[in-house]
């Protein structure tokens, strides 16, 4: 029999249950990175005495308000604060059994995000998969990823990945604790979605993340999804230092300005800067994707994919990309990526859907660029080894909002976590019929890719196959799922001239 009082490594805690599910939250993995802990690595959290109540969340870490979220998806108001390292746990209960363990680490650009938002609740996949659930918090944007470079000394020389640092910290009290809630250790699957799928791709290049996971999960990202040089990071962190007040090599200024004061710093540059790991040559050595080419993480399997439309989901957050004419949005992408080959540009011309305005034709390009071109390398990279990759395309698509966003960026999540009742996620996925199916299909395929590292059985209507060099098939999840053999194959041929 289960119970709700669980002893860890560093003392016990109290959770509740819902459902039929136990759960644990505001676990707090490391120490508050306050103080003189601030752009330092997280250090393992201090022993309590007594019981500790894990029935609520912790605060969330420092973070930009996010109105599209906010106001469209059914954000939440939650308390914030630096100090926010703290992760939450749902388990079938806490009974010696050694269950698989989902590991999630939630997206948001490195700018925003929790592993408290609802629509990351693990009681379905805890009720219906006997799995354990793990979400965490970690630091994020100039807390997280903010590159001190030389400017401050060797001792804040892993400061520009304090993100991936904390998702490392966090691995490691998982495995270390999760068995007295009912996981197994050796069997911890990590998966994340956007910038949670980019950490996903550098944990999986990362050595000091060996033998903290099994298997991985990877949702419209990859490890060169928001990577930075140390040159663009550096040039980022003058302006923000710049902004804040904070003389190069002014420790006390630093560690001392408010937190709030120098997030605000940092958002004052407006919207477009971004952050996420750094090539830094002591956390990260080198870019993950070829790190994987030289074998990495060839024992792990991996799932991985991209919904249809992904970048149509930004078209919310800058509408301009609806008005401009053909001529003038084509010039833009090629301002802003570079030169792009006219046999991808003759490609998505005659592909287009002819029926659909003409920005969406061309946001493909970003689709394309932002998040397929990374998840192909990723699981070229991965097959080559002899690893087993599965690959899938999320076509399911939205009528909400007109029906501009059709299958988009961020839109699975609900489905992957069967959560389609959690709040605002109706006004963002519709309620058209088709969508239970869709989630029992996607969220039983997760489920068994963390159980055994196949995502097939009886709730896909057909069968899977393996992503290999030879032969590309992918997993269409839609109305009528079914599999197709190297859809992209034609769309990255037409970009082999630049890339």
């Amino acid at each position: 029999m289960g119970t709700v009082i669980v002893e860890t490594k560093y003392g016990r805690l109290r959770g509740g249950t819902n459902e039929g599910v136990f759960y644990w939250k505001g676990i707090p993995y490391a120490k508050a990175p306050v103080g003189e802990r601030r752009f330092l690595p997280p250090e393992p959290p201090d022993a309590w005495d007594g019981v500790r109540e894990a029935t609520s969340f912790g605060p969330v870490v420092m973070q930009p308000s996010d109105s599209m979220f906010s106001q469209l998806l059914g954000r939440m108001n939650e308390p914030m604060s630096e100090d926010g390292l703290y992760l939450n746990i749902w388990s079938p209960a806490a009974d010696g059994k050694k269950r698989p363990v989902l590991f999630w680490i939630h997206g948001g650009a490195f700018l925003f995000g929790s592993g408290s938002f609802p629509w990351y609740d693990g009681t379905a996949f805890a009720k219906h998969g006997d799995v354990v659930v793990v979400t965490i918090n970690y630091r994020m944007s100039v807390f997280g990823f903010l590159y001190l470079g030389d400017a401050f000394g060797e001792t804040y020389a892993q400061a520009g990945n304090l993100g991936i640092l904390d998702q490392v910290a966090a691995l490691r009290w998982v495995k270390e604790n999760i068995e007295a809630f009912g996981g197994d250790p050796d069997n911890i699957t990590i998966f994340g979605e956007s910038a949670g799928a980019a950490s996903v791709g550098v944990l999986l290049s990362l050595p000091e993340a060996s033998g903290l996971f099994r298997r991985a999960i990877l949702q419209s990202g990859s490890g060169s999804l928001l990577l930075r040089s140390p040159e663009t990071a550096m040039a980022l962190t003058e302006r923000i230092l710049e902004r804040a007040g904070i003389r190069p090599g002014d420790r006390d200024r630093l560690l001392s300005i408010p937190a709030a004061e120098l997030l605000q710093a940092a958002m004052s540059l407006g919207p477009g800067i971004t952050y996420g790991p750094v090539v830094d040559g002591h956390v990260l050595r080198r870019h993950p994707i070829e790190a994987l080419h030289d074998g990495a993480a060839s024992d792990i399997p991996i799932l991985i994919g991209v919904t249809k439309d992904e970048y149509n989901l930004f078209s919310l957050t800058d509408p301009s990309l609806t008005r401009l004419e053909e001529k003038e949005l084509l010039d833009r992408m090629n301002r802003e990526v570079g030169p792009i080959p006219e046999e991808a540009v003759r490609y998505y011309a005659e592909t287009a859907d002819r029926s659909a305005p003409a920005w969406q034709t061309w946001l493909r390009i970003m689709t394309y660029l932002v998040f397929v071109d990374g998840m192909l390398r990723t699981a070229d990279a991965q097959a080559a080894q002899g690893a087993n990759v599965y690959m899938y395309r999320f076509d399911y698509e939205t009528p909400a909002f007109g029906g501009q966003l059709k299958a988009c960026h961020t839109l699975e999540l609900p489905f992957v976590f069967h959560n389609l009742h959690q709040p605002g996620v109706e006004n963002f996925v519709g309620n058209r019929p088709e969508r239970e199916a869709i989630a029992s299909e996607m969220h039983g395929a997760w489920l068994s890719f963390a159980r055994t590292g196949n995502p097939n059985g009886a709730h896909l209507p057909e069968k899977w196959p393996v992503y290999t060099k030879e032969h590309k098939p992918v997993f269409v999840f839609s109305a009528a799922s079914h599999v197709e053999d190297d859809p992209f194959g034609r769309e990255r041929e037409a970009w082999q001239g630049r890339l």
